[in-house]
């Protein structure tokens, strides 16, 4: 996954290594950034990742089943679209493969430092310059592009007696592939995305499965399947071909957005989509009450599968709904007082998003932690990128730059437009430190949360993890991906404090990375697109 601030926190006794920019974590965002700043002709940076390649969440995310919910190509970079996906959902294993791809072909992989956990990441006003604690160095930057993601740090239930559980057991994302669970007694905890992908996959090899539902999400049929050689042949040969599938498929996804954000009525036609994909598949009115959701579509994530119904209604299946009221050394304690004995759990309760421990780690200009931030004011930033109190740091997939309907990707270059022509203006001009404004940052959020406010995500009636513990929509961007496209076009500079380095005390000399400057032979120019 992208690289969290956390972890380990003894401090490397080496001399700091000195970089203009520091990327933290590569995901595709943080590939991204990469190699957009690669394009640009900077050499002087450097990515550090925890994991020992890149691919974030698609490189750690191996349960069975593991695949993408957004079509295939609409789920790549613009910049390097891929013409030998084999279906219209991609699995895990061709979207890692796909990001290693890019890797390679953009010659960024020596600007990386792998297994490298980054501790923390603190503001020195002194030297105007951030200093990043890791596990194999101290790293001083004048800029930091956060790229950790949201789906980064497993969340884990609090579930009394479960650490006690003498059994094997695991999160979703950090599955032991080691362990058989063949003919084996197991509960899955969780009916979130990854559930849905997980459950189809065990019910048929283990004795019995226990699914733990706490809420019964909507589920969609998945359009998947396999392209034909035919296609295949046009997306690799006919100009233009994969391109204008790929529009297709985002203006498809992009109606979305009416009944989303702007008038929830509209959701009802796939709200009734939904409930009859579930009369087709359950045909058991018990089973399926209890799988039908009492909120309406599209308030939480929606899901797709065409199997995970069909596995609930198998004999070695049970769907429990009661609740868990503890975990004993052998088995699950429902809320009735009912134990079932197993002898694995898998934790499929997804991730730390709007509170993220990352968050504690960042320290900025008046000392508080990112963390401490959100904590009075909310999880708050400005176009996604900038947070007030964090001079010269911009964040990828920050505050509010979540979808509920198409790819992040998306989002992510947009983004990356904004960030790297920031890191060109403060270049350009010669800034020593620039920060967002915080009353432009706060004007950009009432403007947020009164477009959010007439979302089916703030009104569908449900509990989500989409907000914050504040009642605010933190999460999610409210209107349609264009329009986020259009803002993040270019830097806007007057929303933004700025000194000019002249102005600024010279910082202490320190020694500068010795990493190997690409081959511009093998260099090729990126336009997001």
């Amino acid at each position: 996954m992208s690289l969290p601030v956390t972890g380990t926190t003894a401090t490397p006794e080496t001399t700091p290594r000195e970089v203009d920019t520091l990327i933290i974590g590569s995901g595709f965002a943080g590939l991204g950034a990469a190699i957009r700043l690669s394009q640009e002709g900077k050499k002087n940076f450097l990515v550090l990742e925890r994991g020992s390649d890149v691919g974030g969440t698609w490189r750690d995310n191996t349960y069975p089943g593991a695949a993408c919910d957004v079509p295939s190509h609409l789920y790549s970079y613009s910049f390097a679209l891929n013409p030998n996906w084999t279906r219209s959902f991609s699995p895990q294993p061709e979207i890692q493969k796909y990001i290693e791809s890019v890797s390679r072909k953009y010659n960024v992989l020596d600007k990386h430092v792998f297994g490298c956990d980054v501790q923390s990441a603190t503001w020195n006003a002194e030297r105007s310059r951030w200093i990043v604690e890791t596990s194999k160095d101290t790293y001083v930057a004048k800029i930091v592009i956060s790229a950790v993601g949201a789906l980064c740090e497993p969340s884990l239930p609090d579930i009394t007696g479960i650490e006690g559980f003498e059994g094997e057991i695991f999160h979703s994302a950090q599955w032991n592939h080691d362990y058989d669970l063949t003919g084996k007694r197991v509960a899955v905890i969780g009916t979130g995305a990854s559930a849905i992908q997980i459950v189809p996959q065990l019910a048929d090899k283990v004795a019995q499965l226990d699914v733990y539902q706490r809420t019964a999400p909507w589920i969609l049929p998945r359009a998947d399947r396999e392209y034909t050689a035919v296609e295949k042949f046009a997306f690799t040969h006919v100009p233009g071909f994969q391109r204008l599938s790929r529009l297709g498929i985002y203006l498809m996804r992009e109606t979305q957005v009416v009944g989303l954000a702007k008038a929830p009525v509209f959701m009802k036609p796939l709200q009734f989509a939904a409930e009859r994909h579930l009369r087709r598949q359950v045909k058991d009115k018990a089973l399926r009450r209890k799988v039908t959701p009492n909120f309406q579509i599209g308030c939480k994530r929606m899901l797709i599968s065409n199997n995970y119904f069909p596995a609930l209604t198998r004999p070695n299946v049970d769907l429990v709904t009661d609740g868990i009221a503890e975990v004993t050394a052998t088995g699950v304690v429902d809320r009735t007082g009912r134990t079932r004995e197993v002898d694995a759990i898998v934790v499929a309760t997804g991730f730390h998003v709007t509170d993220s421990p990352t968050f504690a780690g960042i320290f900025g200009r008046d000392g508080r932690s990112l963390a401490e931030v959100f904590e009075t004011g909310g999880q708050q930033g400005y176009k996604g990128s900038s947070i007030a109190n964090f001079p010269n740091m911009f964040f990828l997939v920050g505050p509010n730059t979540g979808l509920g309907h198409t790819s992040m990707v998306f989002m992510i270059e947009s983004q990356l437009n904004y960030v790297v022509d920031a890191v060109n203006v403060i270049e350009r001009n010669d800034i020593g430190t620039i920060e967002v404004r915080k009353d432009a940052q706060d004007r950009y959020n009432r403007d947020l949360q009164e477009k959010l406010s007439h979302s089916v995500w703030n009104n569908g009636g449900c509990a989500s993890w989409y907000l914050d513990k504040h009642g605010n929509n933190t999460t999610l961007w409210p209107a349609f991906t264009f329009e986020f496209r259009n803002i993040t076009r270019t830097f806007d500079l007057e929303a933004y404090d700025s000194v000019n380095a002249a102005d600024l005390p010279a910082p202490s000399p320190v020694a500068a990375p010795a990493t190997p400057d690409h081959d511009e032979d093998h260099d090729e120019k990126v336009s997001v697109q």
